[in-house]
């Protein structure tokens, strides 16, 4: 054991019982997510002067959009996870499909459920996709921290072995010293990439059409695959091909895409609301 090792500050991943219902960090993780995103996006859709006079959604159509993005992310979210990463599985326990308490969530396929959830939204308010994705793409990072969080309260999805004098031994793993990879996720994935787009937000990013959204896709894909070469791949899947994992081969279209729409914002003209 190396002398530097950090202690696994074991916590109860149950917050309180109520009766016969347990109140999980997991899932207030999801609620905060939720919360903090429904906060961020009225304060983002309420100075127009950030969109440049862009059409984007009201602040009263954001309640509507909070519960669109919460099937999104739950429904896509499993269903990603079971797609990516455990089929033979959950063909062979159906009913595991719903026991979604004990984890089993998959940001890439909450990610697709999202992208449904905004379009529909979109079409419902008569907007751009591309003004609702802005819109929400500044404040997803901040569930991105609540969440890492949560996997590293449950604990799950912990790192590489590794003998870095901030080591940890997580309980369920086989006792070798890992990477807390789910707080390497937590800074690089959320509070980074936070600070990337708050900034681009204050610089006048939202008055490009899709640069918002297009940053995110590539931080977030280029975040997730640094952290991934830190944390322990799924057992069903370890490593797929020259040491890559899911993870890092669901992200690389993202960053294109990401790319995609970076250039494509950056060389249409920026149009200027006239002003009386």
């Amino acid at each position: 054991m190396p002398p530097l090792l950090i202690a696994y500050p074991a916590i109860d991943p149950v917050l309180v019982n109520l009766g016969p219902l347990p109140i999980r960090w997991y899932a207030l993780g999801y609620i905060g997510a939720l919360l903090f995103g429904w906060i961020g996006a009225r304060a983002l859709t309420a100075r127009d002067h950030l969109w440049g006079g862009r059409a984007h959604a009201s602040i009263l159509s954001i309640d509507d959009l909070v519960v669109y993005m919460a099937g999104g992310i739950i429904l896509g979210g499993r269903i990603g996870y079971i797609l990516f990463y455990n089929l033979p599985y959950y063909l062979a326990n159906p009913l595991e499909v719903l026991v979604v308490w004990k984890g089993g969530m998959a940001f890439h396929g909450g990610l697709l459920g999202s992208v449904i959830a905004m379009s529909l939204f979109a079409r419902r308010q008569k907007l751009p996709v591309l003004s609702v994705s802005d819109l929400v793409s500044p404040v997803v990072p901040i569930g991105i921290v609540l969440v890492r969080v949560a996997n590293f309260v449950k604990p799950e999805l912990w790192g590489r072995p590794t003998d870095v004098p901030w080591a940890m031994i997580f309980p369920g793993s086989d006792g070798q010293p890992r990477h807390p990879s789910q707080l390497y996720e937590a800074g690089l994935e959320g509070v980074v990439l936070l600070i990337l787009l708050a900034l681009a937000v204050r610089l006048g990013g939202l008055k490009r059409e899709g640069l918002i959204t297009g940053l995110f896709c590539a931080g977030y894909g280029v975040a997730r695959i640094a952290s991934e070469f830190f944390r322990e791949p799924d057992p069903q899947l370890g490593f797929l091909f020259g040491g890559a994992t899911m993870g890092m081969l669901l992200s690389v279209p993202l960053i294109l895409f990401g790319l995609f729409l970076l250039i494509r914002a950056i060389r249409r003209p920026l149009v200027v609301a006239a002003t009386a």
